[in-house]
């Protein structure tokens, strides 16, 4: 595998580069990192970044590899678990468990992300709960740590970021972080 050139923010953990940032870590993936810094800088970056074809949404983060750009954390993931043979499901129905796990983290996020000036208490008491209870239900499915049980699949990445991300903002519901 050609090195891959990782762009991202200067967010320490937080953030949907760091899902994207373990799967490597945790698959053996050297990468080259290029971090931007999230402050009154970042809007003329973002601009070059999009002019320069590295995003086209101006976010990150993106991915270089082989020649192609990948942007959108949850779809890289799914396209790097296709090359690399793991992090997936075996089966059409595994694959369609663990897709469906990334899509609720997607739709969590964006509720999530919006949040983070403030969470309200609809966020508090119905959205993440609600999240986390759907979560719970297909990793009660199958015994183990993982969502398919000992296979740790990149749903399974997306998952732990989003349980981190609420323990560090103060925002994982109360019966949820008892356990973590």
């Amino acid at each position: 595998m050609s090195q891959p050139v990782y762009h991202y923010l200067t967010l320490g953990r937080l953030g949907r580069g760091e899902v994207l940032n373990l799967f490597l870590k945790d698959a053996g993936i050297d990468k080259k990192d290029i971090l931007y810094p999230w402050d009154e800088t970042w809007s003329a970056a973002s601009e070059k970044l999009t002019q320069q074809g590295i995003t086209r949404t101006g976010q990150l983060p993106a991915l270089e590899y082989k020649g192609s750009v990948y942007t959108q954390h949850i779809p890289t993931l799914r396209y790097f678990a296709r090359e690399l043979g793991a992090y997936d499901g075996e089966t059409n129905q595994e694959k369609y468990i663990v897709d469906a796990v990334a899509d609720l983290y997607v739709d969590w996020r964006s509720q999530w992300a919006a949040s983070l000036s403030g969470a309200t208490d609809e966020y508090k008491n119905k959205v993440a709960p609600k999240y986390y209870s759907v979560i719970g239900q297909y990793y009660t499915d199958h015994p183990g740590p993982y969502l398919l049980g000992d296979k740790i699949t990149y749903a399974d990445f997306a998952v732990y970021q989003s349980i981190d991300n609420e323990r560090r903002t103060g925002t994982l519901p109360v019966s949820i972080s008892m356990i973590y």
